[in-house]
């Protein structure tokens, strides 16, 4: 199992790839604590875990809110012990505008989100993670680095995550703690199908709408949600124990870093 016997908090588990994070990592033998601000869904998440053997602990937490993200970090510590590993996946996106009609104080609601509230998940985890020596990951997206019209104040809070990552990687690295990015493409799951679902419904054909998208991906495929969180999991498995500061493009191929 690539996360046997490890305690890793899972922020964002929402519909998309939050949950797939929360479920393959108890599946593959992690202890999981969960937040986001949706008590409710959590709650259907951890059934889910439990149900399949594995264990898990949620708490609604609001990454703009200091005190929840150290709440969350206790408690997970108090039921499984030290925390080997952080995924920050909780985003906001803000509205579908281009720049030149985007509202400069909705760009800071979602880099408080995205950015600053991921700083926050990582302080209040800090005092634990230096304990196991353990990993972070900040879950990012393509379009901090191949522009998506409509994603300006998304991306823009991403984007300052990703350098938020590369100082947290020099800052951490003194406790023995590593941290790195991964830069999300398209993901095969409950949004993206959504997404599909509404294009379709306005009269659209299935199939010229996931070709507009599978048409810029080298490999053919949207990336199915599973096989992207696993590409996220590996981060913070031993296998990644000596990888810090790096930025892992998970897109299929849409986007090669040079």
């Amino acid at each position: 199992m690539l996360l046997k016997d490890k305690v890793i908090v899972v922020s964002g588990v929402g519909p998309g790839m939050g949950q797939a994070l929360a479920k393959i990592a108890a599946a593959e033998g992690a202890k999981v604590g969960l937040g986001a601000r949706n008590q409710a869904f959590l709650d259907t998440v951890v059934k889910e875990i439990e149900a399949a053997g594995g264990q898990a602990i949620a708490l609604a937490t609001d990454v703009t809110n200091r005190a929840q993200c150290d709440a969350l970090a206790k408690a997970t510590e108090e039921a499984f012990g030290p925390i080997d590993g952080l995924i920050n996946s909780a985003y906001a996106h803000g509205d579908w505008k281009t720049v030149d009609e985007a509202d400069p104080e909705e760009f800071a609601a979602v880099f408080n989100v995205n950015c600053a509230g991921a700083l926050r998940m990582a302080q209040a985890c800090l005092p634990s993670l230096k304990k196991t020596k353990g990993a972070i990951v900040n879950v990012s997206t393509m379009s901090t680095v191949s522009p998506f019209p409509g994603e300006g104040a998304y991306a823009s809070g991403k984007g300052g995550m990703n350098a938020l990552t590369r100082h947290m990687a020099m800052d951490f690295g003194r406790f023995g703690i590593r941290v790195n990015v991964t830069r999300m493409g398209w993901i095969g799951g409950a949004p993206v199908w959504g997404h599909v679902d509404r294009e379709v419904a306005a009269g659209r054909d299935r199939d010229e709408v996931v070709g507009e998208i599978t048409q810029r991906i080298p490999l053919g495929i949207i990336p199915p949600e599973e096989d992207c969180a696993k590409a996220v999991l590996f981060m913070v498995s031993d296998y990644s124990k000596v990888v810090a500061g790096a930025s892992l493009d998970v897109n299929g191929g849409q986007y090669m870093a040079p």
